[in-house]
């Protein structure tokens, strides 16, 4: 229960904050995950192939990597606070709009524009909660605790199918999905009354109209700069990338390859989503403990490991339900301490910047992997393709950590607060 200590510890502001994240991270999930679980239906209904399909989760990551970077820069100039609510309003608009759609072409252009305000969300969610927390040895676990809310989003996205599909015709069920997704919006009024933009980022702004020089957002390619930025961005890409590789396609390889029902793929998820909630916990703890680096190492290789097991060992559907756990656990545990770490990389002037490129120009290579997944299975197995796809991904993740800094206890105080 030590483990846990630190939560009694937190102050009102930095439980507003954490609550505040923690819901509106749960809702962006909800609203990307739904489609991951529609991608057999589609193919069916629409004809689409696997590539088509593909390029839709690709489409959308790439414009959350736009939207993560450009995010991230607002953060910087107009407050987290606010631009958390533009976040959410825009994912939560264009999940609904996707169930109105009748096309390939429409839902490419709905889940691209969706894919902003997904994007954008985790970058201005995670440096607001970093940058609130006052006790550095408490960071990674309050950011991964936030984290840890995609697994109750998953869920959420889980139920809903199981539960529209259960009661609703196939041709109106998965539109009910995406409909469903205006529902988050509801969000940005908690968030209005109950948080405020953290005393780094005030001072920092104060410091700023007071005469103090204006950083650019280009300051994260200077040469003091350069070498973090693209080693977190080659540590972001392995870590989304091997990820989007297994999740993206893990319902339709429990559907066509195991020829698992609708309601057997959910409770294959099930299992598989409580053990993510599990690993942003683990991970959280871990990263505060032994450090940074050294934690996304181990993640890497039991993600790599698990990965196999699950999908090319000739195992019962027995022992997959039990592997589910483990998977689970892994594959989200290695994101606990990521948005920390980019937080303690780069200077309170350029945070946002910083940590919205790296993280979401990782999001944008990463979103290269679902589609490679898609295209290589029509020349070899899906099994194969996620493999081989996912473990160049985890190799990238335990290479770039190796040569980055730890930051384990860094302080994230502007000078003049410091009082």
């Amino acid at each position: 229960m030590g483990s846990f200590q630190w939560f009694t510890e937190l102050n009102g502001r930095e439980r507003r904050t954490l609550y505040a994240g923690f819901g509106g991270y749960a809702v962006d999930a909800f609203d990307f995950m739904i489609y991951s679980f529609l991608i057999p239906t589609l193919i069916a209904s629409w004809g689409m192939s696997k590539s088509e399909a593909g390029m839709i989760a690709t489409s959308s990551l790439i414009s959350s990597a736009l939207g993560g970077w450009l995010a991230g820069v607002l953060a910087d100039r107009y407050g987290r606070v606010r631009v958390l609510q533009w976040t959410i309003a825009t994912f939560a608009v264009f999940t609904c709009l996707s169930g109105f759609t009748n096309s390939f072409w429409q839902l490419l252009a709905t889940r691209t524009l969706q894919g902003f305000g997904f994007g954008g969300e985790w970058s201005v969610v995670t440096i607001m909660m970093a940058e609130t927390i006052r006790a550095p040895q408490h960071r990674a676990k309050a950011v991964g605790t936030l984290q840890s809310s995609w697994s109750f989003g998953w869920a959420a996205a889980a139920i809903f199918y199981w539960a529209f599909f259960a009661v609703l015709p196939e041709a109106l069920a998965w539109r009910a999905c995406f409909w469903i997704g205006i529902v988050p919006a509801l969000w940005i009024f908690y968030v209005r009354r109950n948080v405020s933009d953290p005393d780094v980022f005030v001072e920092t702004r104060r410091e700023r109209d007071r005469g103090a020089p204006h950083a650019h957002f280009l300051q994260i390619f200077s040469r003091a700069h350069l070498a973090t930025t693209l080693l977190g961005s080659a540590l972001c890409t392995g870590m989304l990338g091997g990820y989007y590789a297994i999740t993206t396609w893990l319902p339709t390889y429990l559907k066509t390859v195991r020829h698992l029902s609708v309601f057997d793929t959910s409770g294959y998820l099930i299992v598989l989503i409580t053990g993510s909630f599990a690993g942003y916990i683990v991970g959280a703890i871990l990263c505060d403990r032994i450090g940074r680096r050294t934690s996304f190492v181990l993640f890497a290789l039991g993600s790599f490991a698990l990965g196999m097991a699950y999908t090319m060992l000739p195992i019962t559907n027995g022992a997959m339900l039990l592997l589910g756990f483990p998977l689970g656990l892994v594959v989200q545990g290695i994101f606990a301490g990521i948005g920390a770490y980019l937080s303690e990389l780069y200077p309170n002037s350029i945070r946002g910047s910083g940590q919205g490129f790296c993280y979401n120009l990782g999001r944008g290579l990463g979103s290269l992997f679902p589609i490679l997944v898609g295209t290589l299975a029509q020349s070899t197995s899906l099994v194969k393709a996620i493999g081989g796809v996912a473990g160049a991904g985890y190799l990238l993740v335990i290479v770039s950590a190796l040569c980055l800094p730890e930051t384990k206890g860094k302080a994230l105080i502007a000078k003049s607060a410091a009082r």
